[in-house]
C-alpha cells in the first residue's frame, strides 16, 4: 500500500459559532451522556445542557492535557477501502470508534454526481426505507463476521478479561437532527459560511450543470446537508473523521469547511478510490449493480459468486483491498496462478475471506452449498440446504407447498407445481427428457415419487423444466 498523502486545503480556519442554535441531540446513544471524560489521552464528549456537547470555554470541544496546539487544517486522503465517520476512541478501548450515518434526509434529494440524471425525488418513506437498509447492512455485516476473519490481535490490544479491545460501532440517523432544523436558521448559520464560487467550482456540480437536465436547487443543497452532518456529529460525538469514496471529495471539503469555520478546530476527511465494474462503471444503488452487505439484498452466494468471477486484471487488487491477508502471501498465490490458471485459486480465495468476514463461517458454508448444489448437481449439497438458502439460490422460483398423497406420479407433481401445460404437450415435455427431479433426468411421466430420490431427506424437491426453469416443492407431513 502507498504511503498515504497529506493534501494542504487551507491556512488556520475562521473561528465563530452557528448563530441558530443546534438542536438537542435526540438519538437515543445521546441520552444521559451529559459529562466528559478524559483519561490516558482520550475525551469522551456528551451533550451538556445549555452549551456545546464536550466544549469548554468559547465552545470548542476540549483537547487532552498536554496535547500542544492544534495544527492548521488540512484534509488527509488516504489510499484504503471502506466508510465510516471515526471519533476520538474512550480510554477503555484501542483504535477509534465507529459513526455510521445514514442520510434518510438527504436521500430525499438524492445525490449529484455518479448517478443516472434527473432521477425522480424519494418520498419520506421510501427515504426511510432505503436509509434503513443501509444501516441495516452497517449493523450487520461488519459485526457478524470480524471477529472471525480477523487474525488474533497481540496482547497488546486485548481488553481486561481477555476479550478482543475494539472500538464501538454507532448508528446514527440525519432525520434526528435535520428533521427539526427550521429553514431560516439553516440558512442563517450554515449557508452564510459556505461560499458559492466554492461549491459551484467542484467537478460534481460543473457537470451537472453543463447537462442538458441542469441541476435543481435541491441537488445543489446537498453537499450542505452533509456539511451539516459532519458539524453536528462533531459537536454531539467528537467526531474528528468523515471517510467516503471518491465521488465523495466535494462534499467531504464542504464539510471539513463548516467545520472549522463554526469550531475552530481540527477535523480531517479522508477519500477512497471508487469500485468499478470490469467495464469501468461505478458499482453502487444508483448504478444497479450493487454488492450489499445485507443478506436480504445479496446472499452470501451471490457475494460469493461476485468475487469468485473476478477476472485476473483486479483480483490481486480486490485481495489486498479486501482481505487482511500478509502482502507475500498475496504474492505467492498469484504467483501459483500464473503457473496454473486453471484453477482460479486467487478467485475462490478472495471470495472465501470476503464472504466470511460479512456473513461469518455459516455464510461462507453456505455460499459453497449453494454454489456445489447449482454448478455441481450435488444431491447431498441440495439435501442439506435449508429453506432460505434455497429460496437465496432460486431467487426467481417458484416455491409451493405440497401434501404426498399415495401414488402421487411425475406428471401429477408437473401439475400441481403448474410447471408444465396439461394435455399432450406437457406430457411430451417429460418424454422428451426436459423434465428433472434433484438433477436426475425423468422420462417416464407415470413415475411415482419415491421419498429419498425425489423427495430428499430434508423435505424438498427440486424441479427443473428444460435448463433454467426451476420449481422448488416443500413437501408437508410425511
Amino acid at each position: 500500500m502507498a504511503a498515504p498523502t497529506l493534501r494542504r486545503v487551507g491556512g488556520p480556519p475562521g473561528r465563530g459559532s452557528l448563530r441558530a442554535p443546534l438542536p438537542a441531540d435526540p438519538s437515543p446513544a445521546a441520552a444521559g451522556s451529559g459529562r466528559q471524560e478524559a483519561a490516558g489521552g482520550a475525551v469522551r464528549a456528551g451533550p451538556v445542557p445549555g452549551g456545546v456537547p464536550g466544549a469548554g470555554r468559547g465552545g470548542r470541544a476540549a483537547r487532552p492535557a498536554g496535547a500542544g496546539p492544534a495544527p492548521a487544517g488540512r484534509l488527509l486522503r488516504l489510499r484504503r477501502h471502506g466508510r465510516l465517520a471515526a471519533r476520538r476512541p474512550p480510554a477503555d478501548r484501542h483504535g477509534p470508534a465507529a459513526l455510521s450515518a445514514r442520510g434518510a434526509q438527504r436521500h430525499r434529494l438524492g445525490r449529484r454526481g455518479h448517478r443516472p440524471p434527473g432521477r425522480p425525488q424519494r418520498p419520506h418513506q421510501g427515504a426511510r426505507a432505503a436509509a434503513g437498509g443501509a444501516g441495516a447492512g452497517a449493523r450487520a455485516g461488519p459485526a457478524r463476521g470480524a471477529a472471525e476473519a480477523l487474525r488474533e490481535p497481540p496482547p497488546a490490544v486485548l481488553a481486561r478479561g481477555g476479550r478482543r479491545a475494539l472500538g464501538e460501532v454507532m448508528l446514527q440517523d440525519n432525520a434526528w437532527w435535520l428533521g427539526r432544523e427550521p429553514v431560516v436558521g439553516f440558512l442563517c448559520g450554515v449557508g452564510r459560511r459556505l461560499r458559492m464560487g466554492t461549491l459551484l467550482s467542484r467537478q460534481s456540480c460543473q457537470a451537472r450543470l453543463r447537462s442538458a437536465e441542469g441541476m435543481s436547487l435541491a441537488e445543489f443543497l446537498y453537499p450542505a446537508l452533509q456539511a451539516y452532518d459532519f458539524l453536528h456529529l462533531h459537536r454531539h460525538h467528537g467526531c474528528r473523521i468523515q471517510l467516503g469514496g471518491a465521488d465523495q471529495m466535494g462534499n467531504i471539503m464542504s464539510g471539513y469547511e463548516l467545520v472549522t469555520k463554526v469550531t475552530g478546530e481540527d477535523v480531517f476527511g479522508i477519500t477512497v478510490p471508487l469500485i468499478t465494474s470490469t467495464t469501468g462503471d461505478k458499482l453502487g444503488k444508483s448504478a444497479g449493480n450493487a454488492v450489499w452487505l445485507n443478506r436480504d439484498r445479496t446472499s452470501p452466494f451471490e457475494l460469493y459468486q461476485f468475487f469468485v468471477r473476478q477476472p485476473d486484471s483486479t483480483v490481486e487488487r480486490y485481495l489486498k483491498l479486501f482481505t487482511f491477508l500478509p502482502l507475500p502471501e498475496i504474492e505467492h498465490m498469484m504467483e501459483m496462478h500464473a503457473k496454473e490458471p486453471e484453477k482460479w485459486g486467487p478467485q475462490k480465495r478472495l471470495a472465501a475471506e470476503v464472504t466470511k468476514l460479512v456473513h461469518g463461517k455459516e455464510g461462507l458454508e453456505s455460499a459453497k452449498r449453494c454454489t456445489k448444489a447449482l454448478y455441481y448437481s450435488n444431491v447431498e449439497a441440495l439435501e442439506a440446504m435449508s429453506d432460505q438458502e434455497l429460496q437465496e439460490l432460486f431467487r426467481e422460483a417458484p416455491f409451493a407447498e405440497l401434501m404426498l398423497e399415495p401414488g402421487m406420479s411425475v406428471l401429477d407433481l408437473c401439475h400441481k407445481a403448474n410447471a408444465i401445460p396439461d394435455g399432450p404437450s406437457g406430457y411430451r415435455k417429460i418424454t422428451d427428457g426436459g423434465v428433472s427431479i434433484n438433477y436426475i433426468q425423468v422420462t417416464n411421466p407415470e413415475t411415482v415419487l419415491v421419498i429419498g430420490q425425489h423427495i430428499l431427506k430434508n423435505g424438498v424437491s427440486l424441479l427443473r423444466i428444460g435448463k433454467k426453469n426451476f420449481y422448488i416443492i416443500k413437501w408437508l407431513q410425511l
